[in-house]
């Protein structure tokens, strides 16, 4: 029977609304402010029999996209069907998941007596106990040095709680009432998400919200395909790096070969470098997530459902560390591993078609923790956060400054949140002039700033990256510039040995550290933005006057080829040094 187009579009943001709703309880409910105010969570929801993604809430982070839909197939293979009642909870890495301190929890949705889906929802917890306050130890060699690490296990089990469970865990971490609060926020988002899905299949019945889901996934599928139908068929390859894994200096290389056929696009990175000893190692639903991520920022009206994926393959042997196996350590794998891999699939595209291409956005998270006990209150902290940065230039204008990063939507914790709580000062918080890359659209700006410990003694640790080369540009752009990690204390101010990496590092109170973010690459020959834009850049102090003179000044050359709506170079010159 066919399905008229509204009932099919009401059902549709019917779905997307119960996912979105799990986002907002678990964001409100939560106690963390990453999850609170930074949003670095996600919910969706799962096929009951095959564990593949329906739909995920709007406001989640993309990176769980597919690693979810790994996630509930690794519990369906060990327990089987949930009963009613149940809640799974996992942060295994090698479970179908990123790091360990994203902790994924998921619940089955009956209805009429029958299992109809799962609904499962994945939040960062600040600190999962291990080697280094909150979890981004750059050294770290082994998986049990990251914190503790949970295979699947019943944290309800048909309704009961298991509080021995709780306990173990919470004898584990740095700060138990808070992620105390978190496990109750993430079960109670189920709960809104169990409720929510039986409203919806109490008013249209089952039978017809699966045949609209099943119809959902194959016009993506469709959409896709369709797609895939404008590429040149062939195989092209693109590679980038990683500056070092943590440990030893030498780059990681992410080398892709993408096969581009009329049914389907293999992603190969066979190529790449071996697995590492550092914490760079990424696991392969964290890979695969990636190149899911990639493609949805390239086929944006397509909706994500497992009819996006399925004409996709994407290919990382053990031998790469993109596929790494236990006990090898991942904690930088979706921070950092998975938005080189985004690089990797824009690259590759961008070779193919310019028209949908973007030059590489900042691609790393920035993180940064300062951890210690607090001496007014006499509790321990762990301070988390992570940075935006400059977006790609692309055909239809300039990159996006201070965004969220590739393989997610999740924004920096206010700085007024981390002063009230934390034993923490902001000296300065801003966009960082000339940072985006040089283009006829130019690279969106990166972030810098400045933090102090005002307080008590502190360990802090940086898992970065882009501090080797910045982010390419396409089309004759510019690179972006690259990542700084600098560290006053007692007035002496040095650079990190890894460049981008460094744990352990001791503060006194009034020592600081100081990071830069690096802008996008830049879209198109330089020389050939117009005069009314540059101007426009110095006059906002995205880009500084002896920068512009140098990148867009005249050439007479590269002038011949300019259309009538391109302004003169000097005329902008003219203007601005007469003000």
């Amino acid at each position: 029977m066919t399905i008229d187009p509204i009932t099919l579009a009401v059902i549709d943001n019917g779905l997307r609304q119960v996912a979105t709703e799990m986002d907002v309880a678990f964001e409100r409910m939560a106690f963390s402010p990453v999850i609170a105010e930074s949003r670095d969570r996600a919910s969706g929801i799962y096929d009951a029999d095959n564990g593949e993604v329906i739909v995920q809430g709007e406001t989640g982070l993309p990176i769980f996209i597919g690693v979810m839909q790994f996630t509930t197939q690794s519990v369906l293979r060990k327990f089987g069907q949930l009963a009613e009642g149940d809640v799974v909870i996992v942060n295994d890495p090698f479970a179908g998941g990123t790091h360990v301190m994203d902790m994924r929890m998921m619940a089955p949705v009956y209805h009429d007596g029958a299992l109809f889906a799962y609904v499962a929802n994945t939040g960062h917890w600040v600190d999962m106990g291990g080697a280094v306050p909150g979890g981004f130890g750059a050294s770290l060699t082994e998986a049990q040095q990251e914190g503790l690490r949970l295979p699947p296990m019943r944290l309800y089990d048909k309704g009961v709680l298991n509080e021995d469970l709780v306990e173990l865990i919470m004898s584990n971490i740095r700060m138990p009432e808070m992620q105390r609060g978190d496990l109750r926020a993430q079960v109670a988002a189920l709960w809104v998400g169990k409720k929510r899905l039986t409203s919806l299949l109490d008013r249209y019945g089952a039978d017809l919200v699966g045949r609209c889901i099943a119809e959902l996934r194959q016009r993506s599928e469709r959409l896709v395909l369709n797609r895939l139908s404008t590429l040149p068929t062939g195989t092209t390859s693109f590679e980038t790096a990683l500056d070092n894994d943590g440990v030893a200096p030498g780059p990681l290389h992410v080398r892709l070969d993408l096969t581009v056929s009329p049914d389907r696009l293999v992603f190969d990175f066979s190529r790449s470098s071996p697995p590492c000893r550092g914490p760079l190692n990424s696991v392969i639903s964290t890979t695969t997530s990636a190149v899911y991520i990639a493609l949805k920022h390239l086929f944006l009206e397509i909706p994500i459902n497992a009819g996006f994926f399925q004409p996709i393959t994407v290919i990382a042997p053990e031998t790469t560390f993109l596929n790494a196996s236990h006990p090898k350590p991942v904690s930088g794998c979706a921070a950092e591993v998975a938005q080189r891999v985004v690089d990797a699939v824009f690259g590759a595209m961008a070779k193919l078609s310019h028209t949908d291409a973007c030059a590489a956005p900042f691609g790393t998270s920035a993180n940064l923790s300062i951890a210690g006990e607090d001496p007014k209150t006499g509790r321990p902290y762990v301070m988390y956060l992570f940075s935006g940065g400059g977006y790609g230039g692309h055909r239809h204008g300039d990159g996006l400054s201070n965004a969220a990063s590739s393989i997610g939507i999740a924004k920096s914790t206010p700085i007024e949140t981390i002063e009230q709580r934390f034993p923490i000062r902001f000296d300065y918080f801003r966009l960082r002039e000339d940072s985006g890359g040089a283009g006829t659209s130019r690279g969106g700006l990166g972030i810098e700033y400045g933090v102090r410990l005002l307080r008590g003694d502190a360990t802090a640790a940086a898992l970065m990256d882009r501090g080797m080369s910045g982010p390419f540009g396409i089309a004759g752009g510019g690179e972006g510039a690259k990542t700084y990690v600098r560290t006053i204390r007692g007035g002496t101010s040095s650079a990190l040995p890894l460049v981008t990496k460094g744990d352990g590092l001791k503060l006194a109170p009034g020592d600081r550290i100081e990071v830069g973010t690096p802008g996008g690459g830049g879209f198109g020959a330089p020389r050939m933005r117009s005069a009314t834009s540059v101007g426009n850049d110095i006059a906002q102090g995205y880009v500084s006057r002896s920068s512009a003179h140098t990148l867009y000044g005249s050439d007479p050359a590269a002038a011949k080829g300019r259309s009538s709506a391109t302004a003169n170079v000097e005329e902008a010159r003219e203007t601005l040094d007469s003000e």
